[in-house]
């Protein structure tokens, strides 16, 4: 029995598909009343509970014999520390606890490459940074450091635990539509004024998902395995978007500190109104400039992990979204 917390995530309903398409027995803690259309129509059993709620995790994990801790908060709005630690910190606590308890034989846990304190612009960074929320500004970032190490903390324990560290996630099957998503979905609109110059790791879903089950089958205990793809500056996504959409790129392109001062001043104007995560938060524009020259060597070289071009990953994105009705004019 293979238990996926956080299923109806992006990274989880693509896990869900991948492990049912091959036969293995799965079951998706879901949120009570939670939308599960994400993975409607898949062979996976349905179990009610919350992270938050130890008995509930218990039930849950009884006779699984992996778990892929995949719930959490991804944010890039500031002032949301206390939901984040919730979360991402004390829920974690409930799913090592619920593991030992049950007797889980691996747990596979989603960090972040946030979650490494990483080193100055110019140096690839890999697995050999550590996880310091100290060195850490950002509030997500340092969620997911305190989480991971919580984890890590858990071997001693008797946990058999793995951690993996995707980067910036794309693809298809984006039902709740990612940072990645968004943007391409107002980039088809036309409804982007501009952008900021800088540049992210951008890895495919379905390739962390083999990630996930690679990490599980052939991870060493206590290790942690950064899934990344490929590099890309923000023109040329605008550029690669342009050519896949058929949409124009915006031609302004704002200065990082102009942006920065816009979007501490409209973003909370954006959440009010629009109801929805704006893409350009101070966070995001921070990502942007720090350093993400990362690689997926260990991964590649203990797991056999591989990583497509991040072309590919956009060109199917693009295709799933139109599939879905989400790339149509709004207002």
């Amino acid at each position: 029995m293979i238990v996926i917390t956080g299923p109806t995530g992006h990274i989880g309903n693509v896990l869900a598909r991948e492990l049912s398409k091959r036969g293995e027995r799965v079951r998706a803690l879901v949120l009570p009343a939670e939308d599960i259309t994400p993975i409607s129509g898949l062979d996976v059993e349905i179990a009610q509970g919350n992270i938050l709620d130890l008995d509930s995790l218990i039930k849950a994990f009884e006779g699984a014999d992996v778990v892929y801790h995949l719930a959490g908060i991804i944010s890039i709005v500031p002032g949301e520390w206390d939901k984040l630690y919730r979360v991402n910190v004390e829920g974690t606590k409930n799913v090592i606890e619920a593991c030992l308890k049950c007797r889980v034989r691996r747990l596979v846990y989603a960090s972040s490459i946030h979650a490494f304190a990483e080193p100055p612009p110019g140096i690839t960074f890999d697995e050999t940074s550590p996880f310091d929320p100290d060195k850490l500004s950002m509030e997500y970032d340092r969620s997911k450091a305190m989480a991971t190490l919580e984890v890590l903390k858990a071997v001693p324990k008797g946990l058999d635990v793995v951690v993996t560290c995707p980067t910036g996630v794309i693809g298809p099957y984006d039902y709740r539509l990612s940072e990645m998503g968004r943007l391409i979905r107002d980039f088809s609109r036309k409804t982007l004024v501009g952008y900021v110059d800088g540049a992210y790791d951008f890895v495919d879903v379905r390739d962390v998902v083999q990630g996930l089950i690679l990490a599980c089958e052939r991870g060493k205990t206590g290790e942690s395995y950064i899934l990344s793809g490929e590099r890309i500056t923000i023109p040329e996504i605008m550029s690669l978007l342009e050519e896949l959409t058929g949409s124009p790129m915006p031609r302004l392109k704002f200065p990082v500190w102009v942006a920065e001062i816009a979007a501490a001043i409209l973003t909370p104007l954006y959440l009010m109104v629009v109801r929805e995560r704006p893409i350009l938060t101070t966070c995001s524009i921070q990502t942007l400039q720090r350093n993400s020259e990362t690689t997926s060597r260990k991964a590649m070289e203990e797991l056999g992990y591989s990583a497509r071009p991040i072309r590919h990953a956009i060109e199917d994105s693009i295709k799933w979204l139109k599939e879905h009705g989400m790339l149509k004019s709004s207002r």
